[in-house]
């Protein structure tokens, strides 16, 4: 576990260290949740539902490129090597 020290501002502003809000998609302008547990406060990053929507279509434009490179590369080796052999018995 990665520690970060940070001084509470006089209105009690802390700064949440770059490498964690990259890490946990925190952005300008998320809200955050604060959440007590015994002695210890806890942030807990956004996840709205368009959030997860977002990472999902991103996910999925992914899959799809890589299918179109696989098509390609399957016809590039087809047009080299020919159609595969029938391994039916």
């Amino acid at each position: 576990m990665t520690e970060h020290k940070r001084k509470v501002g006089d209105r009690g502003q802390v700064t949440i260290p770059k490498d964690l809000r990259d890490r946990r998609g925190i952005e300008g302008g998320d809200e955050v949740e604060f959440v007590e547990v015994n002695d210890e406060i806890i942030i807990k990053p956004p996840r709205d539902e368009e959030r997860l929507a977002e990472g999902y279509r991103k996910r999925a434009e992914r899959s799809r490129e890589l299918a179109e490179g696989m098509e390609d590369a399957s016809a590039e080796a087809t047009g080299h090597l020919g159609d595969a052999p029938d391994w039916s018995e």
